[in-house]
């Protein structure tokens, strides 16, 4: 297992304001869901992922477009970070007619299949066989393409990790294991359930895999650990597991007031705020503070007409109900 702090510069400047932005329409497109079911128009739970901005954004830009991408049930970054817009996402959290699954998912199962998002999945854990699957079938097609599994640090004492880490070692498959580690399981802390520090990267070991812990608020830490671990899986040298540090700025799900995270804990995570650091790292590259503020200003004016648009959008058709349910037709293969 080891520890990467300092990535190779291949981000220019244009490249991160643009990441940087992509994170700020994110962290704007959560507190609009916050708010909308504050005022009782979401329905269902939610899991917000305020403070992970920088796992999707950077994992996501150092991915192809055809790349598989799963995610948990904490997954709005990942997909909007691969192409889903946030009026799709907040439509679908309202279950309006225009959300990204059509009224059907909600907020734990976004999927966005035509640009390879296969999924946000409540079960803990499940998807984890699925990305060996989809790597599995990369390699046998021969499309260079790879899978990519984010899960939660709860994830790593779930028999299906350390069953999809052993045969996509195995097999060396290409396929990239990424923990977004924010310290706790639901309300538990992860080191107190948990044998090792590092619940992902120090299991790494044990499958013969390379293992590292990472910065998870710093997206350009996160692009370049991900491209690396990319070209290395492309090269048919297998799996990596990338253990992502971060931090939820909100409770675990929407009736969590996480009360149970102390003060001092809480505050110096949000001094590391992904977007206060990569705008840190602009500013200190040169980049004018007022193309900041146009991308501040991007990113409001486009989640605020998203809420608007989600807002006007049909009510689903109840005709629709059963289509697109395992196969048009619904339920009458199996009778």
């Amino acid at each position: 297992m080891t520890t990467a702090t300092t990535p190779t510069p291949a981000l220019t400047d244009d490249r991160l304001l643009e990441l940087y932005q992509q994170m700020a329409v994110i962290r704007r497109t959560e507190k609009a869901a916050q708010d909308l079911f504050l005022a009782g128009l979401v329905k269902g739970t939610t899991h917000l992922a305020a403070g992970h901005e920088a796992v999707a954004v950077g994992a996501s830009a150092a991915l192809r477009d055809d790349d598989y991408v799963f995610a948990t049930y904490r997954g709005h970054h990942h997909a909007i970070a691969r192409g889903a817009t946030p009026e799709e996402c907040l439509a679908e959290l309202m279950q309006k007619a225009t959300g990204v699954c059509a009224a059907k998912g909600g907020s734990m199962h976004l999927t966005k299949a035509d640009r390879q998002m296969l999924g946000s999945y409540a079960i803990v854990g499940a998807h984890l066989p699925m990305a060996t699957g989809a790597a599995w079938s990369a390699m046998l097609r021969g499309t260079g393409q790879l899978a990519v599994a984010f899960f939660g640090d709860g994830a790593t004492n779930i028999g299906t990790f350390h069953e999809a880490l052993n045969l996509a070692a195995v097999w060396r498959l290409p396929v990239l294991f990424i923990c977004e580690n924010n310290l706790y399981m639901e309300y538990t802390p992860i080191g107190a359930v948990t044998a090792v520090p590092n619940p992902a990267a120090d299991r790494a070991a044990a499958y013969q895999l390379p293992g590292h812990v990472i910065d998870g608020n710093d997206v350009s830490v996160v692009y370049d650990a991900v491209r690396q671990a990319a070209e290395r899986a492309r090269a048919g040298e297998g799996p990596t597991i990338l253990e992502a540090r971060t931090y939820r700025h909100y409770g675990h799900s929407r009736t969590d007031p996480a009360k149970y995270r102390p003060e001092a804990e809480v505050a110096e995570w949000l001094a590391r705020d992904p977007l206060v650091q990569a705008r840190s790292q602009l500013s200190a590259r040169g980049v004018a503070d007022d193309r900041l503020a146009a991308a501040d200003q991007h990113a409001e004016q486009l989640v605020r007409d998203a809420v608007a648009a989600a807002k006007a959008a049909p009510e689903p058709d109840p005709a629709t109900a059963f289509t697109d349910v395992w196969a048009d037709g619904s339920a009458t293969w199996r009778t």
